[in-house]
């Protein structure tokens, strides 16, 4: 991964971290998409596709979906008012229960809502009675959880999960994931349940197993109760917890899951065995033949500029940086990334416009990029092979003079039609730099940031021109 990158890892789960810490790369499309049957990377079915980060889903949503796989859960129930959530608490008719904040974001509990501040409660509360869950429903829906992996903003929360409080003998690390390591699934499983994963990785690697699982024969109750003796369960509990492991592989692959991880799986002091909290990942290339998961999407937990991106078949991650990157391909969207870094600036995102981008798509991201009040510099990098560079030009020219931009571009081009694109860019009359040398690029894009940056606090207008149009000749800033 680009080492910028890293400042996303807050994002991924326990089990997803614990496969980089470990050098592996974690496979993102599902074990039956159309995209692992020997199609090509960027076509599904003759049609060029933009692949898009996986789905992620609410707690409620993941629940349900193990409730249907046949996989034990305690009872509970979701809320969008304060009402709703006190009626759920009577009908659940138990004394200890559990509130929690509907928002994708982890450290939930550990967390704070923005009208209340630090001093309040956190997303996950402790209630024993419906009154108490009306109040603690009361504080959550319609604020804002602020939390590590939120920053200042905070994520909304317009629902909360009620479900009954289950006292622990003994907890566990369960989850399903792909790897490339084991050319297909494997399941990952620790004694060590209910904490960090990584945690237990650099205290205790040996606490830590996994599972290759044969993609057709898929994971066998034998195997399963061979993962279920690892982890010390006891041995006339072994069957059950073994068809539970089962179920929770088989919901893997039949919704298209990238991921499924319970932390904790949990033993309770009666005996029975849980999934107490479970977080689910989706392959959004399956998204057409599993509808009713994606129906559950919450986009307010989503970032605006992202949505917009996936709405143009863009893939779009905002960073902390000031220079907007638009790069065609993962891979050189993060070299270009780290060679910004290594020139001492700071990527304000990663943005891939895929291989068969449009004149239009070209714009979107402009408007994308350029919607972040940070971005003091962008710097495009195009390999011209199925694109077209006079077409990624024409986008350009045309982003910039309908946003009117006036932050400084600079583009470096190389491969089909590149010649046509820097005539149509020198032509065009608009602060566009082309520049032949990605290292060359990296470096005018780092100073034009720094310089607009110290400009911005002194209010002065910055202009950046050539004095011919040849890149021999040297950038001025007035």
């Amino acid at each position: 991964m680009a080492s910028c990158l890293l400042q996303r890892l807050s994002g991924l789960s326990c089990a997803e971290k614990h496969a980089l810490a470990k050098g592996l790369k974690v496979v993102s499309s599902a074990p039956n998409s159309p995209r692992r049957q020997g199609a090509s990377p960027n076509l599904v079915g003759g049609v060029h596709h933009q692949s898009v980060r996986p789905l992620s889903v609410h707690e409620h949503v993941s629940m349900s979906l193990l409730k249907e796989a046949g996989v034990p859960t305690p009872k509970f129930g979701v809320a969008q008012t304060a009402e709703a959530a006190q009626q759920i608490a009577a009908d659940l008719n138990v004394s200890d229960l559990v509130v929690k904040a509907q928002v994708l974001a982890g450290g939930r509990g550990k967390g704070y809502f923005k009208k209340v501040g630090k001093g309040g409660k956190g997303g996950v509360q402790l209630v024993y009675n419906p009154d108490e869950a009306k109040v603690a429903a009361q504080e959550m829906i319609g604020d804002f959880l602020i939390t590590k992996q939120t920053g200042e903003a905070g994520r909304i929360c317009n629902s909360v999960m009620i479900t009954e409080r289950k006292y622990t003998r003994k907890e566990f690390y369960v989850a399903f994931m792909n790897e490339r390591a084991y050319s297909g699934p494997v399941m990952i499983a620790s004694a060590e349940g209910g904490v960090n994963i990584e945690d237990v990785a650099a205290k205790n690697p040996d606490a830590i197993h996994k599972f290759p699982i044969d993609i057709h024969e898929g994971l066998s109750l034998a195997k399963a109760k061979e993962a279920a003796t690892k982890l010390g369960i006891n041995a006339s509990k072994a069957d059950e917890v073994a068809q539970i492991f089962v179920n929770l592989y088989k919901m893997f692959e039949s919704k298209d899951a990238t991921m499924v991880e319970i932390n904790p799986f949990a033993e309770d002091s009666n005996g029975t065995y849980f999934c107490l909290d479970a977080k689910l990942r989706f392959d959004d290339n399956a998204d057409f033949r599993q509808k009713e998961v994606f129906a559950q999407r919450d986009w307010s937990q989503e970032d605006p500029s992202e949505v917009e991106a996936a709405n143009h078949n863009l893939n779009y991650i905002a960073l902390d940086g000031d220079i907007g990157c638009m790069v065609n391909g993962a891979g050189l969207a993060m070299a270009t990334m780290d060679i910004i870094k290594l020139h001492g600036g700071s990527p304000a995102n990663f943005l891939d416009v895929g291989g068969g981008a449009t004149a239009h798509q070209v714009k979107e991201a402009f408007k994308i990029i350029t919607s972040d009040p940070k971005v003091n510099a962008i710097m495009v990098n195009i390999f011209g092979g199925i694109m077209r560079c006079d077409v990624i030009a024409e986008g350009i020219i045309e982003a910039a003079k309908e946003l009117q931009l006036a932050t400084p571009i600079v583009v470096r081009l190389q491969g089909t039609r590149v010649d046509e694109a820097k005539v149509l860019m020198a032509a065009s009359g608009m602060k566009i730099l082309a520049v032949s040398d990605l290292e060359e690029a990296a470096r005018i894009a780092v100073k034009i940031s720094h310089i607009v940056d110290i400009a911005k606090e002194v209010d002065l207008n910055i202009k950046v021109r050539r004095e011919r149009d040849d890149e021999k000749t040297p950038i001025y800033l007035h």
